[in-house]
């Protein structure tokens, strides 16, 4: 099966959180592992535009205006693409 895309238009590929390089902002695509529900409590929810400020031990995030630290593992359950 294949998408729709525009024409001369690469598709995107979906990466995870902590594969995202510092300050860049990306929208959340999906969340995928056992700590979903978690994740959505937090407010990492499908579509939302957020920014990558730390890659430390923990992943600091700015997220509506609020600056949220999630571990390593969470974030792998994080898929987000570029915002455009």
């Amino acid at each position: 099966m294949t998408t729709a895309q525009a024409p001369g238009r690469p598709a995107e590929r979906a990466i995870t959180l902590n594969e995202v390089g510092l300050n860049c902002d990306v929208r959340i695509s999906s969340l995928s592992g056992p700590a979903c529900d978690r994740l959505r409590d937090l407010g990492f929810c499908e579509q939302m535009q957020l920014r990558k400020l730390s890659n430390g031990r923990n992943l600091v995030c700015s997220l509506c205006g609020a600056r949220m630290a999630i571990s390593r593992d969470l974030a792998e359950q994080v898929l987000v693409s570029p915002v455009r």
